[in-house]
């Protein structure tokens, strides 16, 4: 990851599935060149899983782990404030379960993406500068997916999930990013299995978001997947999704 990092340049990072001790992820970001950041990172109680963080190169005002208290101790949610030229802005680090279907797992995670809606719906209504980027585990549209016929019963494309993102976007408070700028068109996809060739075929998900609120959304100027050019070069099962907005941090 460390290459990609430092020709990419990011403002702001997140990360999920990060698996480390603080020490750990500090020693990690000061071989990328990015020991002067500010992070925000919480552990998942499991060691070993999960995991997310928020690192930015400007200074964070305020810190917040779990939404609104929920969640807290499973390294799955923190949110980070920075101050831009627009305004305070939030940045959100998610890393939603990966579920299962007809199981207690898949009742975890919809509690975890109801727990979700309720956050983004006072964001909305605040008219505040909000992104929540991750791995949100859901493929929204029969486009997000390569093998979406085969996965109609499966967790991740799952008609209660899909329609938890249908509610998020379908007034405008809330825009998929990379939607919006790659158009109706099959992906571009973030998430390949390891086996077989679904790499080498792109036989993937689109799983990895950036959702930003309307005004937010409106400074985007570009996105795009970096996808590994072979699957040796990958360094992860997901690739870095990465979007360019025209707001400048302090």
């Amino acid at each position: 990851m460390i290459p990609w990092l430092r020709q990419a340049a990011p403002d702001v990072l997140c990360l999920q599935e990060v698996r480390a001790e603080d020490a750990e992820l500090a020693k990690v970001l000061a071989e990328a060149g990015l020991a002067h950041w500010s992070v925000a990172h919480t552990e998942g109680t499991a060691k070993g899983r999960a995991g997310v963080a928020v690192v930015t190169r400007a200074p964070h005002t305020a810190v917040r782990i779990g939404i609104d208290g929920a969640f807290s101790d499973e390294g799955r949610w923190v949110e980070a404030d920075i101050v831009t030229d627009a305004g305070p802005l939030t940045v959100v680090s998610a890393y939603v379960h990966t579920g299962e279907a007809g199981t207690g797992r898949q009742d975890v995670k919809m509690a975890f993406l109801a727990a979700m809606t309720t956050r983004m719906r006072r964001a909305a209504a605040a008219d505040e500068l909000v992104i929540v980027a991750g791995d949100l585990n859901v493929a929204h549209r029969e486009a997000d997916l390569k093998n979406w016929k085969g996965n109609l019963a499966k967790a991740g494309f799952l008609p209660e999930e899909r329609a938890v993102l249908d509610g998020w976007l379908a007034g405008g408070d809330w825009v998929d990013v990379q939607r919006r700028h790659a158009g109706d068109v099959t992906g571009p996809y973030s998430w390949w299995s390891w086996r077989g060739k679904a790499f080498d075929n792109d036989a993937g998900w689109r799983i990895d978001y950036q959702l930003a609120t309307r005004r937010l959304a409106a400074t985007v100027t570009g996105t795009f997947v970096g996808r590994a050019t072979t699957y040796a070069q990958r360094w992860s099962d997901h690739a870095p999704v990465v979007a360019d907005y025209a707001v400048e941090t302090d």
